[in-house]
């Protein structure tokens, strides 16, 4: 395992403040969450192996979108973002078991 990107990861999102009510959105959209079919569906990539390489994925889209929804963007989307807090939120915690 390579501990310094654990690290990394583990300090990113720990560093992350998003308001109430994504984190809500989220929260409660990681209790639907199935891997296979939602992670094809967001990254329209290949599905990564592990929680870990999923977040490395993960994390950078998600702080695109908040520069969008911080700056107000017009092509900002609050569905997209809560479909990626929502996968950041399901990796995490299976990163965090493993």
């Amino acid at each position: 395992m390579d501990l310094p990107k654990m690290c990394k990861i583990s300090s990113e999102l720990a560093a992350l403040r998003r308001p109430g009510l994504l984190v809500d959105a989220a929260n409660h959209g990681s209790a639907r969450y199935e891997r296979r079919r939602d992670l094809r569906r967001m990254l329209r990539v290949a599905i990564p192996a592990s929680p870990r390489a999923a977040l490395e994925k993960l994390l950078p889209i998600e702080a695109a979108l908040e520069r969008r929804r911080q700056t107000s963007d017009k092509n900002y989307s609050f569905v997209r973002h809560v479909d990626i807090l929502v996968a950041l939120v399901s990796e995490a915690r299976a990163f965090g078991r493993a």
